[in-house]
């Protein structure tokens, strides 16, 4: 059995467990009606960076995100996709069933503002109403994704620089699958470099 069968099998066993143990992990987080305009504190492992958010530019987006780091959701996540002269991703929690438990979609908001070099936005699929946790922000001015849907919220107002350093050098090499299923346990052993978040903080 290869490394990336054996992970997976162990996933799917922790899942189990899980569900069995937690059945709270089942259910869809409450929603809270953010701020017309609020800014977040990410505390990273780089240094700090401040983000600020308007939520008039894609109000589900603006109360998703709210809410999350008012219950802490990104303590502990990693940086798991990070391209140099592109974006850079995050929004799987370090434990997969907090991911699971946050994993409910939201409705799309109409693009107001372009992907400029450090505004921040939700990731999605391409199917349409499918953002939940997963967020990114543009390296440089990736206007093309206006086209795509991808709506930004806000943009950093401190520690863009921070931001530019991060953790590089695995690119896109983290399997998205196994982060969910396995949560930071996979990416700490196989990913040890990457960056992450401390703690996310609400401030006004």
């Amino acid at each position: 059995m290869n490394r990336f069968s054996l992970l997976l099998s162990i996933a799917v066993l922790l899942s189990a467990c899980s569900g069995s143990k937690d059945a709270s992990a089942q259910k869809a987080p409450l929603s809270e009606t953010a701020p017309a305009n609020f800014r977040v504190n990410f505390d990273t492992s780089r240094g700090p960076v401040v983000v600020e958010i308007t939520r008039d530019l894609a109000p589900h987006g603006a109360d998703r995100l709210y809410s999350l780091v008012k219950a802490k959701y990104f303590d502990g996540a990693r940086f798991f996709r990070v391209v140099p002269n592109f974006m850079v991703q995050w929004g799987m929690a370090a434990d997969p069933a907090v991911s699971r438990n946050w994993d409910v979609p939201i409705p799309d908001d109409p693009v107001k503002e372009t992907n400029a070099r450090g505004t921040i936005s939700f990731a999605a699929t391409s199917q349409p109403n499918s953002r939940s946790t997963q967020m990114f922000i543009n390296y440089a001015d990736n206007a093309r994704l206006d086209a795509m849907g991808f709506a930004p919220l806000g943009k950093v107002v401190s520690g863009m620089d921070i931001v530019d350093q991060l953790y590089s050098e695995d690119r896109e090499k983290p399997d998205q699958m196994m982060i969910k299923e396995l949560g930071n346990t996979y990416l700490e052993k196989e990913f040890p470099h990457l960056d992450y978040i401390k703690t996310a903080r609400i401030s006004q």
